[in-house]
């Protein structure tokens, strides 16, 4: 498959850490939604891996307000490459 190829969206191979971040800082969904300005459904479609695409300044926010790098919230899976 080539890069350009779309991947079957429930094989992207991304993960999102939000749900082990949340709770390794005592923090809900609600309370993150209101410190990044992010709806609580657009943070629930990527912390259930169900997003296709996260904006930089959305990801920077998020990362911001949990004091985490882009790496700790966002992992390859490699279980799901092909």
């Amino acid at each position: 498959m080539s890069p350009a190829e779309p991947l079957d969206e429930d094989l992207h191979g991304v993960h999102c850490r939000l749900t082990e971040l949340l709770a390794e800082r005592g923090m809900t969904v609600t309370e993150l939604s209101a410190a990044v300005g992010v709806s609580v459904v657009n943070l629930s479609v990527l912390k259930n891996d169900r997003a296709k695409a996260i904006r930089f300044s959305t990801l920077v926010a998020i990362c911001r307000v949990l004091d985490c790098g882009v790496g700790e919230l966002l992992v390859v899976d490699r279980a799901t490459q092909r």
